[in-house]
């Protein structure tokens, strides 16, 4: 135990070293790492902070990246390979720091029952709220957004992944364990815990149910996990990571066989269980990971990899902070036009945000643009990015902004808003665009 707590406490101190050396600035900057304080509900108490690069798309996909017990958010993006390749790729990196202290100390919350339940409170509860302020601040796409973790982060990275299927689309564990794994607090200390000593040694069955009872009567898609472990890790067993393959294969009804086995590099070795898990052992490595490569790999296995991010940073100007004026829309907008609409929202509790996609499918380019619907409940819109939203009675308008105004033939563009509901959040079952009504 103290050998354990010793070398706990080493690496600790050199993170909060290298925190120590990362200079914060109180206003948002891109590329340099920024503190971000009231970026909304905290229950778990909670630090955040965000890099932005320089380079992004309009609407970024978001990684939420997780250190380990003892660690910190400066730490992790410091010791770890996530913000360069976020300069690479363009994609938001959102580092949270846990402060409970639960053995070591700074752990991110997988015991409490509020941390196993979907809006529960806690740490998971935190963390959405910062995925929501990247959202908002900076037009992040809702429908591109992902968590890794090292050690405790990889435990919470599962948590993640389990409470909010409709919110993280895939997720990269490193020497994590299953949801609900830890029985509570008094089982979290690795050193001692029935979860890391062995006997939690369950069914897939009963890990897939785990993970479904903790969003109850969620039918939609789950997301796709990546798991890490070193074959010689004593802190948290590599017998773990079958234990983690047997829940995420269930949850997505696959078989515990993989479907392929190779070895991407030297002493790796990857079993693929279809396209939506897959499991690398890396021999000989002990509590270590990620290694250098390793946030490569979750990067390419996310889907990130695919596209070069632009040149140029969209317009920084942020989100209204407060609901935009009532004032009803011209009576008489621009022609008409041919015109697709998809309509993605995630909803939690009272709260959702929004993505709404316009495709002109006409032969000429669309100039300037209103799209309009109406809420089938009682939804209203907070906040948005990438349009000029308003808002009378269920009736809601969004206009282009400067930047996006003209959408070619063939072309798409997006925008996004928060808003709140009353506990049901049907989607709008009809658009516009200037007065046409559209596919959907």
């Amino acid at each position: 135990m103290r050998r354990i707590k010793a070398a706990i406490a080493a690496a600790a101190t050199g993170v909060l070293a290298t925190a120590a050396a990362v200079a914060l600035s109180t206003p948002a900057s891109a590329a340099s790492l920024v503190e971000v304080t009231g970026f909304g509900s905290n229950p778990g108490g909670m630090r955040m902070h965000i890099y932005v690069p320089d380079n992004r798309p309009a609407n970024p996909a978001i990684v939420v990246a997780m250190h380990g017990c003892g660690g910190s958010g400066p730490g992790f993006y410091s010791g770890s390979e996530f913000a360069s390749l976020a300069d690479r790729y363009g994609y938001i990196a959102i580092y949270p720091t846990a402060t409970q202290q639960a053995g070591f100390g700074n752990c991110f919350d997988v015991w409490s029952e509020a941390s196993k339940r979907r809006g529960g409170g806690s740490d998971p509860v935190s963390i959405m709220s910062m995925v929501t302020y990247a959202q908002q601040r900076y037009g992040g796409d809702p429908n591109r957004v992902y968590a890794t973790g090292s050690s405790s982060g990889g435990m919470m990275t599962n948590a993640m992944l389990a409470l909010y299927p409709d919110v993280f689309k895939a997720g990269a564990a490193f020497m994590g364990v299953p949801f609900n794994c830890f029985a509570n607090a008094a089982d979290f200390p690795p050193s001692n815990s029935q979860c890391t000593g062995g006997n939690m040694n369950r069914t897939p069955q009963q890990w897939g149910d785990a993970v479904r009872q903790a969003y109850p009567g969620y039918t939609g898609a789950r997301p796709r996990m990546q798991l890490w472990h070193g074959t010689n890790d004593t802190l948290v067993p590599f017998q773990l990571l079958q234990e983690e393959v047997d829940q995420w294969t269930n949850v997505h009804g696959l078989s515990t066989t993989p479907t392929t086995t190779d070895s991407p590099q030297s002493n790796w070795t990857r079993r693929r269980f279809g396209t939506a898990v897959e499991a690398i052992s890396v021999n000989g490595a002990g509590h270590s990971l990620p290694m250098t490569g390793m946030a490569a790999r979750a990067i390419t296995f996310f889907g990130l990899d695919g596209g070069t991010p632009p040149t140029s940073a969209p317009p920084t100007t942020p989100p209204p902070t407060s609901a935009p004026p009532t004032s009803a829309p011209p009576t008489s907008p621009p022609p008409g036009a041919a015109c697709r609409v998809t309509y993605t929202a995630n909803s939690w509790n009272n709260g959702f945000t929004a993505t709404v996609a316009v495709t002109n499918s006409g032969a000429t380019a669309i100039n300037g643009w209103t799209v309009q619907w109406t809420w089938p409940g009682n939804q209203q819109v907070t906040n948005a990015w990438n349009a000029t939203v308003t808002q009378s009675g269920s009736q809601v308008s969004a206009r282009n902004v400067a930047w996006n105004g003209t959408i070619a033939a063939g072309a798409s563009t997006s925008f996004g808003f928060q808003g709140t509901h009353g506990g049901t959040n049907s989607p709008p079952t009809q658009f516009t665009v200037n007065g046409s009504a559209c596919a959907t």
